[in-house]
């Protein structure tokens, strides 16, 4: 069987599928287009609904005056038969307009508007979604969540902050999960902002609600009274806070004699209550043993690379091995490390081409998917945050062109690769340490007791993977890193 050239590109694109935003940057570019639309419709409403009352206001201070003056002197006003007239018209006739006036609808547009574009909005999903992101950007970067809360992210252009709302919702969500660490971190800090006098809807009972329990599931008894009794100085009346305080007095009661034991036993002196260190609670550990590792590389914190080792990385022109579509034309190529050998190519596709490629992969972006350990079945993962599509060489000639230039590149064969792949990573976009080779369960009675890596690579070859393609397994990934947008020089 021949080897086989796995062809992957990773650009950044706008699209129009449904739901699942927060897994395409490109696609939830479309919602900044939708929102804009839907303030340009209230716009339109708000002014409809000003000229409305702007008639109503004009004709109620023409009321004010004549029916000063006609209740003034009743039966004079009404001496005057136009007077009288008129009263009997306005009463059967004008102030029925005015009714119709006022109950007229003029939010008929937006609405319309507004239900049209709701279909295509993020659902609950993208929300979790996107909060989850955040989190892990906070972790990855180890941003504190008042960095994130203020805006002062390193790198960005815009400054956004998040408000109490904002910060209590991402704690909800950390809550929903089971995840007490980060809510803990983000309930603390939408109530610093709250106790700052910042204006919200969201009170302090609820914050303190999720905050004490949190607290207390990492074993601090002591906060989690603390934030308790704060909890029911606020609302005397919460039923839950008030049986969380008596069940934390009984454990810390427990606590104090089984400790009053051990020192009996050991004849040692009962020592003082220990100072609990509120807030610096220990991120757990998760299902990925190299995740401290791998979250140090995304920051720049990996190996570094020796004096003497650099003096082996150089620059040069790639011709392929004299290959002669290159000896005009050679690539610009870097040496990127030495052991193993890693290099980047410049300058591999024009912008021409990769508007080109963005533009045929819009309309096919769907969830990126893994292959399930062990139904074999294709799912989507949350390790693996993303959009893709496949072009076909019959797409368009530029997929065929892309496909040449990597084949001159690599000295390997297109006619054993697989399709050109488009990826489109999300909002704290990922995928995690995984093998690009095709692999399958080595056990289906592994046990996935929330160690997903284990089942992930306790796999044996599977050697009929790409069967149709008559090939065996990947070789290579050729990837084409492309930016957004081009910025100017």
């Amino acid at each position: 069987m021949k080897p086989c050239l796995q062809l992957v590109f990773l650009v950044f694109l706008i699209c129009h599928t449904e739901a699942e935003f927060f897994t395409s940057i490109g696609q939830m570019t479309d919602l900044i287009y939708a929102e804009k639309d839907l303030v340009q419709s209230l716009k339109e409403y708000i002014r409809a609904e000003e000229a409305k009352l702007s008639q109503i206001k004009s004709w109620a201070e023409k009321m004010d005056v004549l029916t000063s003056k006609s209740t003034s002197d009743p039966e004079g006003y009404l001496a005057h038969p136009v007077n009288a007239y008129k009263l009997v018209k306005r009463l059967n006739t004008d102030w029925l307009e005015l009714e119709n006036l006022v109950l007229q609808d003029t939010t008929n547009g937006f609405i319309a508007n507004l239900t049209i574009q709701r279909q295509f909005f993020p659902t609950e999903e993208d929300e979790t979604g996107a909060a989850k992101a955040l989190m892990r950007l906070q972790d990855t970067y180890k941003l504190d969540p008042e960095t994130l809360s203020r805006g002062n992210l390193p790198g960005t252009k815009y400054k956004s902050s998040l408000t109490v709302s904002d910060c209590f919702g991402m704690g909800k969500t950390a809550y929903n999960d089971g995840d007490y660490y980060h809510t803990v971190l983000w309930m603390e800090q939408a109530l610093k902002q709250h106790d700052e006098g910042e204006d919200t809807t969201v009170s302090k009972v609820e914050i303190l609600d999720y905050l004490s329990y949190a607290v207390f599931q990492f074993g601090d008894l002591h906060r989690a009274m603390e934030l308790t009794r704060r909890l029911i100085s606020l609302d005397s009346t919460h039923e839950r806070a008030g049986s969380n305080l008596r069940y934390f007095e009984k454990l810390l009661e427990k606590e104090r004699e089984e400790k009053s034991r051990e020192n009996s036993l050991n004849k040692t002196t009962a020592a003082t209550e220990p100072v609990v260190q509120s807030g610096t609670y220990e991120r757990p550990l998760d299902y990925l043993p190299e995740r401290d590792i791998y979250e140090a590389l995304c920051r720049g914190e990996g190996v570094k690379m020796t004096p003497r080792r650099q003096k082996r990385l150089f620059c040069r022109y790639h011709n392929g091995n004299r290959n002669p579509h290159l000896l005009i034309a050679p690539f610009k190529e870097e040496d990127e490390w030495d052991s193993p050998h890693i290099v980047r190519y410049y300058d591999v596709m024009s912008d021409e081409e990769i508007e080109k490629i963005k533009q045929l992969a819009k309309p096919r972006l769907a969830r990126a998917t893994v292959r399930d350990p062990k139904t074999g079945v294709l799912t989507v993962a949350s390790y693996r945050v993303s959009k893709s599509s496949w072009l076909e060489e019959d797409d368009d000639p530029v997929v065929g062109k892309v496909n040449q230039r990597m084949q001159q590149i690599t000295g390997l064969t297109v006619k054993t690769a697989e399709l050109l792949q488009v990826a489109n990573y999300g909002m704290g976009g990922q995928y995690e340490p995984h093998f690009d080779f095709s692999r399958r369960p080595f056990d289906s009675t592994l046990k996935s007791e929330g160690n997903r890596l284990a089942t992930f690579l306790n796999y044996k070859d599977e050697p009929d993977a790409f069967k149709r393609l008559g090939t065996g397994n990947r070789v290579a990934t050729f990837l084409n890193y492309v930016p957004s947008r081009r910025t100017p020089e």
